[in-house]
């Protein structure tokens, strides 16, 4: 199973490399204001690729931290008489019903 990922992660690789050596050509990119940037398509493609993963990375993080903290002692408590309260109502009603 190591040698799969290992050969899964080569065959990745090798495809992305030849990918970026058939696109080396330069572009040129217009950004605001009249201001542009020559660069190779490859780099440019690299470049949206990263912004967009740190915008989705800027975006989720909120969520995630709110996820990973441990919730309030405050919220728990109402839980747990709850559960508590099930579970004796269940011994009880248990205790009350005829056995044959």
């Amino acid at each position: 199973m190591k040698y799969l990922m290992w050969l899964l992660n080569a065959a990745i690789f090798f495809v992305l490399f030849a990918f970026a050596l058939n696109n080396q050509s330069a572009i040129t990119v217009n950004l605001f204001f009249g201001a542009q940037w020559q660069v190779p398509l490859v780099l440019a493609l690299f470049t949206a690729l990263l912004l967009g993963v740190c915008l989705g990375v800027f975006v989720m993080l909120p969520l995630w931290l709110r996820a990973r903290n441990p919730r309030k002692p405050a919220a728990k408590a109402p839980k747990k008489a709850a559960a508590e309260s099930t579970s004796t109502a269940l011994d009880t009603s248990a205790a009350s019903s005829p056995t044959l």
